[in-house]
């Protein structure tokens, strides 16, 4: 379990996934667990992220270790920070987030192939922040996989896990991520191009969605074919906050300030607008 005090994450170890969790996991590729963490350290987390997104708003920063930083505006029309990369390397608090052996232990679900949170290596811990607004570029985000992007490093695709920790409370009815059951174990040429990766929004009878509540996790294999359907709400009603860690595999491959800017986000900088 996770708990506060003074400030700090206080964890105990614990079993983390069944047996039919696992086989679950294996079957579909994605889990909803819930209330990995408190509410209280919900708040905790977003008094973070407030603290890192003014600091990079004052010194005006624009791309973290390579990783270009996303920006919009909210429902008053304040800038904010819509997708933050490399977070917990600004944030003692949530680098020791990172350290919760439950999240290690989700590495069991990348077996047989060795994995790690990878808080220095692709874009770190990642957070974004969908809010439907006329000055928003971040409400939705359309079908894909997390797989090119090995291939666009000039790599081959590694096994990885894509885990969430929720934020905010999401019902099924505000949008929020979208996934279709079972394409984890899909060939290479369906992993690519069953779907046109993010410009596709359109939903899919067979997709599944989730009523998600702020601490509860969802884990998807990056392999498997996911979105995030716009709220159909505007203003404060569709916010929905969500951090990324990354489980990885493969040679360990940190950046660090003078790592190049990735082709696929120079791409996306097109496609989310």
């Amino acid at each position: 379990m996770v708990a506060i005090s003074n400030n700090r994450i206080a964890t105990q170890p614990t079993q983390l996934l069944t047996a039919d969790e696992r086989a679950f996991f294996e079957k579909n590729g994605f889990l909803h667990i819930k209330n990995f963490v408190s509410r209280d350290t919900v708040q905790l987390f977003l008094r973070e992220l407030q603290q890192v997104e003014a600091d990079w708003i004052a010194e005006k920063v624009d791309k973290i270790n390579g990783i270009p930083i996303k920006f919009g505006r909210d429902e008053n029309g304040k800038p904010i920070v819509q997708r933050f990369a490399f977070t917990s390397l600004f944030s003692p608090v949530l680098h020791e987030f990172l350290q919760d052996e439950r999240l290690k232990e989700l590495t069991q679900l990348l077996k047989p192939y060795d994995g790690r949170i990878g808080e220095e290596e692709k874009d770190g811990l990642v957070v974004n922040h969908y809010v439907r607004t006329p000055e928003s570029n971040f409400s939705k985000m359309g079908w894909h996989t997390d797989s090119p992007r090995d291939l666009f490093l000039g790599q081959r695709i590694r096994p990885m896990l894509n885990v969430g920790l929720h934020l905010d409370d999401c019902p099924m009815s505000n949008g929020g991520l979208r996934v279709l059951p079972g394409t984890h174990k899909q060939n290479t040429l369906l992993t690519l191009f069953r779907k046109r990766q993010f410009i596709d929004h359109r939903p899919d009878p067979r997709e599944v969605g989730f009523d998600i509540e702020a601490g509860d996790l969802t884990i998807h294999n990056g392999s498997l074919w996911h979105r995030v359907e716009q709220s159909p709400n505007v203003g404060a009603s569709s916010r929905r906050r969500v951090m990324y860690i990354p489980l990885v595999t493969g040679e360990y491959q940190p950046k660090n300030a003078a790592s190049k800017t990735p082709f696929y986000h120079r791409l996306g900088a097109k496609i989310f607008r």
